[in-house]
């Protein structure tokens, strides 16, 4: 997402807010297209029956966890943290 905001920014000369409003957009489908395809590709662990199921699911878990608390980070705290470092983010060729 940084890198289509970067790009918005240096090639259409918008701000940083339009930037990322813009890559946001773009990217949102893909981003939650790849985070469903995990963590149903998880469910079947998460669901696992005997014997070493419990460590299967646990893993399910921690796989199902992590990718929705990585895609909310990505789709909240990213933006904010790209808007608070505008001056910071440099583009290179």
């Amino acid at each position: 997402m940084v890198e289509f905001a970067k790009q918005a920014r240096w090639q259409q000369k918008l701000n940083p807010l339009e930037a990322i409003l813009q890559a946001a957009s773009i990217r949102l489908r893909p981003i939650l297209m790849t985070t469903a395809a995990m963590v149903l590709g998880s469910v079947p662990l998460i669901l696992a029956q005997g014997a070493g199921a419990a460590a299967r699911q646990e893993l399910g878990w921690v796989i199902a966890g992590g990718m929705t608390i990585g895609t909310l980070f990505t789709l909240f705290i990213l933006p904010a943290v790209y808007l608070l470092l505008p001056g910071k983010i440099r583009h290179y060729n």
